[in-house]
């Protein structure tokens, strides 16, 4: 077998370097895994509290998922949404009875870009506007559309800009102006939307859209009334709402099956991915009746409803309700929360601990500023991964610790990996 170097010089050689992996100079470079494990080429174990950007949310390798798509792909591989298989309609079933309000029609593709794609246009095809209003410091995918619906200078590559996309700000209460307070951010993102609304449109919109807490934006989560405010201005425009639930899904954020429930709000349209298949590549957009009806015209997904794909992903959604899992991530979430707390009173380069959840963030600053410090961030990341322990980064200014374990992540693991957080924490201060 290779060695983690050998095959790196052999990466450099073949792979676009635009894909540069985390960890600099001495990336991980992953043998084997199985359940919260991950082993290198040269046989080191790392706890995984990351799971592949928040996609392999039940563990890798998890018995009864893989046993379920091995039986499926003994016998039928792939048919492409020219025909329809039982599979995709199971899982069309299970995704219109777990989500919220009069979400009911499915249209599956590949990825979290695709689905935010496939909102988008039923979005401007049933609102006949094509007008989208987005947040600063989102994500929403790779493509040119998901590139412009993104607003964040790292992720916006190609010069693209679609001169229908606004973006208004978001609710980002430890970067507002000094001295506001939740509520006054919450005022003053609402005043920004509506100036939005007033000057750089007609006063008609197709759509609001968001992540109910900020991805790859550094887990920004909002103050408690900030949807129930903005929901009745987009309404007003003619606008629709999507929730962009490729991160926040399935019981990620604790006790409900989607974040958005969190804040007592009902969406037009949902987008998923990642967590959902536990790592098979799915992509979701759930619309109510009527907007998935507007859709016309001749469209499909050449592997979206794959039934390999599709029977993976049931198989996910059947063993997160087996498990209760959205139960398990509010009470290792709290524990989790409890101990990053602590962290942030005791180590002066932790601006922020915040989340919701298994999906929960360390923001890093210079000691005795909130200036960010993406350097120290990367070296904690980087310490955790030699002590054994892989999370994530993330936030506009690249000084943002993300950590997201399984969803069925034990009281053990999340022991053992706040215990390592703790012990570099120590050593990059």
């Amino acid at each position: 077998m290779s060695t983690s170097t050998e095959i790196l010089e052999r990466y450099q050689q073949v792979m676009f370097p635009a894909t540069t992996p985390y960890h600099g100079d001495s990336p991980l470079v992953v043998d084997h895994a199985k359940d919260q494990y991950i082993w290198d080429v040269d046989g080191k174990r790392y706890l995984d509290f990351f799971g592949g950007i928040l996609t392999v949310s039940v563990g890798h390798c998890n018995d009864e998922i893989t046993e379920r798509a091995i039986a499926q792909l003994r016998k039928v591989q792939h048919t492409s949404t020219i025909y329809v298989n039982e599979s995709m309609v199971a899982l069309a079933e299970k995704v219109a009875a777990l989500t919220p309000g009069r979400l009911q029609k499915c249209f599956f593709t590949n990825s979290g870009t695709e689905a935010n794609e496939t909102a988008v246009l039923a979005a401007r095809i049933y609102t006949g506007n094509p007008i989208i209003i987005t947040l600063r410091h989102a994500y929403s995918g790779r493509s040119m559309l998901a590139m412009s619906l993104s607003a964040q200078r790292p992720w916006r590559l190609g010069g693209v800009v679609d001169p229908y996309i606004k973006h208004v700000r978001n609710p980002y209460t430890l970067r507002a102006p000094a001295g506001l307070t939740a509520e006054q951010v919450v005022d003053l993102c609402v005043a920004d939307l509506e100036e939005t609304i007033a000057t750089a449109t007609e006063g008609r919109i197709a759509a609001f859209m968001a992540e109910p807490i900020q991805g790859a934006g550094g887990f920004i989560v909002p103050p408690e009334d900030y949807f129930k405010r903005v929901l009745p201005i987009v309404r007003e425009a003619g606008g629709v709402f999507i929730s962009d639930e490729v991160q926040t899904g399935w019981g990620r954020t604790g006790g409900k099956w989607f974040d958005i429930e969190q804040w007592g709000i009902e969406p037009d349209i949902m987008t998923f991915a990642k967590g959902m298949g536990n790592g098979s590549p799915i992509g979701c957009t759930i619309a109510t009746p009527e907007i998935a009806d507007a859709l016309q015209g001749l469209t499909f997904s050449t592997f979206g409803g794959n039934p390999v794909t599709m029977a993976t992903t049931l198989a996910t959604v059947e063993y997160m309700e087996a498990h209760d899992l959205p139960s398990n991530c509010a009470v290792q979430g709290a524990r989790m929360a409890e101990k990053l707390g602590e962290f942030a009173a005791e180590f002066p380069i932790i601006g922020e601990a915040r989340g919701m959840g298994l999906m929960q963030a360390l923001e890093i600053v210079e000691a005795g500023s909130m200036a960010p410090d993406a350097p120290r961030t990367a070296a904690l990341v980087d310490t955790c991964k030699d002590m054994g322990l892989l999370l994530g980064k993330g936030g506009l200014y690249g000084n943002v610790v993300r950590i997201a374990p399984h969803l069925n992540v034990s009281a053990e693991d999340m022991d053992a990996a706040m215990d390592i957080i703790g012990r570099a924490l120590v050593e990059v201060s």
